[in-house]
């Protein structure tokens, strides 16, 4: 029996924020991972969700673009690769020659969770949970019988049948069961899954970005060295916190830099959702 997706709503990883997943259907995982930026063949693994921490990808870099991982499997028919490190939109790379993509992005501190579904390198639908008045894509309405079937638009595509002040009286509304009910029009349209144990398996990890480093040599030997863990070779990355204590060991001026860096770097946002036809670029 399929564990479905509904059970997403309100998980996060070891991150303690987000919870980020690809979908494919119609190819396998490593040519998920591919399609997201690894190199073939280079997995590492494999890692349960909690071992993701020890890789301490960097996903807010104070300068340059920054790292990133997945942790990839395949379950129900579906190729899933659950992401780490810097935000990656790559739905319709992923679905290109015929594949379906699905892409479900959590972050707590930014929403609304957003679900948007690409076939054959174009995105066709999505909308944010909660807000599912808002929707983009090429074929923007495709779900909105579903959603209205649901209760959660009026068939104008537009209205909230949920009255205002119900929103305001946190006894009365459940922001995760209509947050289910929306996300669940993926699942039964889609036959979307995700195993529920997919934060416990150990699964295979491929480095997606930033990966391999120029210096990747050059800090593994410093590592060495001084008697810290060395990077995991396979997989090239070079962990944030790593990176940070060799520059600071190996630049005089490493705190002034690191100082105005953080001054001068722009921040990094999961920012507001646009309309058609493409919100992908909103971080």
């Amino acid at each position: 029996m399929s564990d479905g997706v509904q059970w997403m709503v309100g998980r996060t990883t070891s991150s303690g924020y987000m919870f980020d997943v690809h979908f494919a259907r119609g190819i396998d995982a490593e040519e998920l991972a591919v399609r997201m930026g690894a190199r073939r063949g280079a997995a590492a693994g494999p890692m349960t969700d909690a071992e993701m921490e020890d890789l301490e990808v960097d996903g807010y870099p104070r300068i340059g673009s920054g790292s990133a991982a997945v942790r990839v499997g395949e379950h129900a028919g579906w190729a899933f690769a659950v992401l780490y490190g810097r935000y990656l939109e790559r739905r319709e790379e992923v679905s290109r020659d015929g594949v379906e993509a699905v892409h479900y992005h959590h972050n707590s501190e930014h929403p609304p969770t957003t679900v948007r579904y690409a076939r054959d390198g174009r995105t066709v639908c999505g909308h944010g949970l909660g807000e599912e008045g808002v929707r983009w894509g090429e074929e923007p309405d495709l779900l909105l019988p579903d959603l209205v079937a649901a209760g959660l638009l009026l068939p104008d595509g537009v209205t909230d049948p949920v009255p205002e002040e119900e929103y305001d009286d946190y006894e009365i509304h459940d922001y995760h069961e209509r947050d289910r009910r929306s996300l669940a029009v993926f699942e039964e349209r889609l036959g979307l899954s995700l195993p529920r144990t997919v934060l416990t398996d150990r699964l295979p990890v491929y480095a997606v970005m930033g990966s391999p480093a120029d210096d990747f040599e050059e800090i593994s030997a410093w590592a060495g060295a001084n008697g810290r863990p060395l990077p995991d070779r396979r997989l090239g990355l070079i962990p944030a916190g790593l990176r940070r204590d060799y520059e600071r060991a190996t630049d005089p001026r490493g705190w002034e830099r690191e100082a105005a860096l953080r001054v001068a770097a722009p921040t990094l946002h999961a920012g507001a959702v646009r309309k058609n036809p493409d919100p992908g670029t909103e971080h």
